[in-house]
């Protein structure tokens, strides 16, 4: 499977953002809501890292405890280290002092992060002149120049419309721009694509793309379209209740995935081989971070489940390739999974085969060893 980016060098060197251990938690009338456990992970100069999961498994709380965007009622264990400076407890003054500037972020619905009664113009001056000390004039001329550079046409023009009369496209568009304005280090893309046709879509993902290599910007994209990972991203980590279960290069993770759930995923991705068949579904919900189940979170889904050690220990995410003990297949790239039973998933697998059975997640009558059959 070969990704739709080039590669690139320079992206050794110091890491720009080091995730460590991050755990975030709120506090309810229900209970404690349990909503991203251990997550680490460390972001390069330029590179692209793809986050990917259902909803509610802690892709967005993770941006936002990144940007200091988590509400009152939540608890932040870990650190957060954006070029050193930690950012778990910092202050409001240096949090004001990196969003928007050295650290941007764009949302996934444009019309509510735009205010409907300024200019486009206006607001993108003003993201310049928080971090900057120039005239109207010079922020006004920096905005025009943001518009032009993601491929608005007429940005002079536009700019002194509101976003009502922009198009769901250029009001993605114009988010980006006010991302980018102050040159960022690190692009922030929660579901950049969101709700936009697939032409559009592709647009928007070209010019994320084109500013990540002019300007040497990372970026951590969220997304539930693997096949925009699979354009975009340079690695991939695969999120499941509050925590990763998969990591690995995007090639890397797409021919030879170590975790079902990511089987699963892709498995359930259209693609021209797929034409007159069905998509095969991953059954069940993901669970709540209020009541996690024992044992491995996967669990009442996975068609390998057993009930020792399955159902009973949270397996531990180990290397399984790379830099690993465990290097399979004769790939030297670092490849991290979660699951007790990762070895029974080398060789070719069919999501078709694998998530077929009506035994899923009923553990007193587990679903056949797929390996031992094949």
């Amino acid at each position: 499977m070969n990704s739709g980016r080039e590669p690139r060098a320079g992206l050794g060197g110091p890491p720009l953002l080091v995730v460590d251990d991050l755990s975030v938690e709120f506090g309810t009338d229900d209970g404690v809501v349990r909503a991203v456990r251990g997550v680490s992970f460390k972001l390069a100069p330029g590179e692209v890292l793809g986050i990917v999961g259902e909803s509610g498994c802690g892709k967005s709380v993770t941006a936002a405890a990144i940007m200091g965007l988590l509400p009152r009622n939540s608890t932040v264990r870990g650190s957060i280290r954006f070029e050193g400076e930690e950012m778990v407890c910092a202050s409001d003054s240096v949090l004001r002092g990196l969003r928007g500037n050295r650290v941007s972020m764009i949302f996934q619905d444009p019309m509510t992060s735009l205010n409907p009664v300024y200019t486009v113009g206006w607001q993108l001056a003003e993201a310049y002149r928080a971090h900057h000390k120039v005239s109207a004039r010079q922020a006004r001329a920096k905005a025009v120049e943001a518009l032009d550079q993601v491929g608005i046409p007429q940005p002079d023009r536009r700019a002194h419309q509101y976003p009502h009369e922009f198009s769901g496209g250029m009001r993605q568009r114009a988010m980006i721009a006010m991302a980018i304005i102050n040159q960022p280090r690190l692009i922030i893309a929660d579901e950049p694509t969101t709700a936009l046709d697939v032409t559009v879509q592709a647009q928007i993902l070209e010019t994320l793309v084109r500013i990540s290599t002019d300007a040497g910007a990372a970026i951590m994209l969220i997304t539930h379209d693997l096949g925009v990972v699979a354009g975009m991203a340079d690695r991939v980590q695969v999120m499941y209740g509050g925590t990763v279960v998969e990591a690995a290069g995007v090639e890397e993770l797409f021919a030879h995935p170590r975790m079902p759930y990511t089987v699963g995923l892709l498995g359930s991705v259209p693609h021209p081989e797929m034409v007159g068949r069905r998509l095969t579904p991953i059954h069940g919900a993901p669970p709540s971070p209020l009541h996690l189940p024992p044992g491995c979170t996967f669990g009442p889904r996975c068609p390998l489940v057993r009930e020792d050690p399955c159902m009973i220990t949270e397996p531990e995410l180990v290397m399984v390739g790379g830099s690993g003990d465990g290097a399979v297949d004769g790939v030297d790239e670092p490849h991290a999974t979660r699951c007790h039973r990762w070895s029974e998933l080398i060789g070719d697998q069919s999501a078709r085969l694998m998530f077929s059975s009506a035994e899923i997640g009923l553990h007193e009558a587990p679903a056949v060893d797929l390996v031992e059959e094949q």
